[in-house]
């Protein structure tokens, strides 16, 4: 035994290394000041960490002589280098099975003379890192393998059985070091994940408060919907929800998400047309830390927050053609990768998508990729516009007048039958969200308890009706201009553009964009008389 490794000098050295191992959360540093405290005792060019998993073994720390970490290089991204440099990927290495059974299954230190002439190594990473030897030391507590820990030279110098002694004692403060560290980045992931599902939980809550009173009516068309809902909700099919702005989609994806068994776990939604072409792919799938100007820390994507559950893909017909493909391999694979990362990351959430275009026509005219449209439209549901459900307009109104009624304070007891008439007769171009809407006003501009046809604002009832939607580009164009129009440019707001369509003020915003539309230009125009 080396006379430097006894009495007051090995006291102090495993001091040194216990003290180290139980005040940095980082194993990489960790194994770098057990490699500098061992100087002059163990040379060593290479120590390492490694777990075990089904089927591959994972390092949770690395550090290496002749390749430091970079200035400011994160732990991670250093493993993940190192591993794609010696025949790994994302940190992890394919099991070679005799180092796999000396550690996990006889639980007995390893010492390997000459790896690169030694076959049991092939395909080892510390082969492929130039390891000439090597001593490998199972890390245990108690009865449970924790890992293994990984000492090797680029030098052909072996090591003496003084110096595997050694290791074996510096390997009982670096097996806490690894626990501790391993507890505390499950306690990351657990609060991580709690925190995402807390997210989705209170937008969850927030729309389906905001969506109160459900589905309302008892036409034959919602009817069938209803009960396409009720065939397809237990499956894990991918569902398609097609119909005009303000008709239900959201309500009818989720109605598909209660009753099926995913109802405990959070549906996520994501409004495509909403977000910055720029950021949909890492809001769907995610970023890792400095992918991009402003990625200040790894952020988990929709998909990662659906888990289990359900993402409703509102809008799917404005993602971008880059975001197409990989929702496309998504679709087909249940596998992505964060904006920026190298990890391939799987899921198992359930894809409800929704459009108020035809994708179909969208897809033979090469603006939309047709595989992606056939992966999405394994299930289709129309939601039939307002006009197409007449028998519904009073209960709808109905409801409508007593919600808003008691939310403001009023006593509403009923609508009389020339504005239920009216009602009735008028084409909605927005649909149940104008309608509702319109209830909402004429609660507020009603002086009696009785709503009468001088209640209701209608673009009917003046010189100017916004025709009924259709799903062709050109429409689409023709009624967005013809509401510029009226509004005089303007989208937001009381008699804004986006309230006379029945659509949210972003969602017009991002057709306005798309089409090249130039709503500046109607602000200085009259409506037409």
């Amino acid at each position: 035994m080396d006379h430097r490794w006894s009495g007051e000098a090995k006291y102090q050295a495993l001091l040194t290394v216990a003290q180290v191992a139980n005040s940095r959360r980082e194993l990489s540093s960790v194994l770098e000041a057990v490699a500098d405290g061992l100087e002059g005792l163990v040379p060593i060019d290479l120590i390492g960490v490694v777990t075990h998993e089904r089927e591959a073994v994972r390092a949770r720390g690395i550090y290496f002589r002749s390749t430091p970490r970079g200035s400011g290089e994160r732990q991670d991204a250093y493993v993940r280098r190192f591993s794609e440099a010696t025949g790994g990927t994302a940190g992890r290495w394919e099991h070679t099975p005799f180092l796999r059974d000396a550690m996990e299954r006889d639980r007995r230190t390893l010492v390997l003379d000459n790896v690169r002439t030694d076959p049991r190594c092939d395909g080892a990473g510390l082969k492929i890192a130039g390891a000439e030897c090597a001593v490998l030391l199972p890390l245990t507590m108690g009865d449970e393998f924790v890992g293994a820990m990984v000492v090797a030279r680029t030098k052909p110098s072996p090591f003496a059985p003084e110096e595997v002694s050694i290791l074996e004692d510096v390997a009982r403060p670096v097996t806490t070091a690894v626990a501790n560290a391993l507890a505390f980045e499950e306690i990351q992931k657990l609060r991580l994940l709690l925190e995402d599902e807390n997210v989705a939980l209170r937008e969850e809550i927030a729309a389906t408060a905001a969506a109160a009173g459900g589905i309302i009516g008892v036409s034959p068309g919602l009817r069938e919907v209803l009960e396409r809902v009720g065939r397809v909700a237990a499956t894990d099919s991918t569902v398609l929800i097609t119909g005009e702005t303000g008709t239900g989609k959201e309500l009818v994806a989720r109605a598909i998400h209660a009753a099926s068994p995913r109802v405990k776990r959070a549906m996520v939604k994501v409004n495509c047309a909403a977000l910055p072409e720029g950021l949909v792919a890492s809001e769907l799938f995610g970023h890792e830390k400095g992918a991009f100007t402003g990625a200040l820390e790894r952020r988990r994507g929709r998909f990662e927050l659906a888990a289990g559950g359900t993402i409703f893909l509102d809008e799917v017909a404005e993602l971008p053609a880059p975001v197409q493909v990989m929702l496309l391999r998504v679709l087909q694979e249940r596998e992505f990768e964060r904006v920026g990362g190298s990890e391939t990351l799987r899921t198992d959430a359930r894809v409800v998508a929704a459009t108020n275009r035809n994708l179909e026509e969208a897809a033979r005219e090469g603006k939309f990729r047709s595989d992606l449209f056939y992966r999405l439209n394994v299930f289709p549901i129309r939601t039939p516009a307002l006009r197409e459900r007449v028998e519904d307009i009073p209960i709808l109104a109905e409801y409508w007048a007593s919600r808003c009624s008691r939310n403001i304070g009023k006593t509403i007891r009923a609508i009389d039958e020339s504005a239920m008439d009216t009602l009735r007769a008028y084409p909605w171009p927005g649909n149940v969200r104008e309608l509702q809407n319109v209830v909402e006003r004429a609660v507020i501009l009603a002086r009696g308890n009785v709503l009468g046809l001088s209640d209701f604002e209608l673009p009917s009832l003046g010189s100017e009706v916004v025709p009924p939607r259709h799903d062709g580009p050109n429409d689409d164009r023709q009624r967005i201009e013809e509401a510029l129009t009226t509004s005089r440019g303007r989208v937001y707001g009381v008699e804004g553009a986006a309230e006379l369509l029945g659509v949210p003020p972003t969602t017009l915003e991002a057709r306005i964009r798309r089409l090249g539309i130039d709503k500046h230009a109607f602000r200085r125009r009259a409506p037409h008389r």
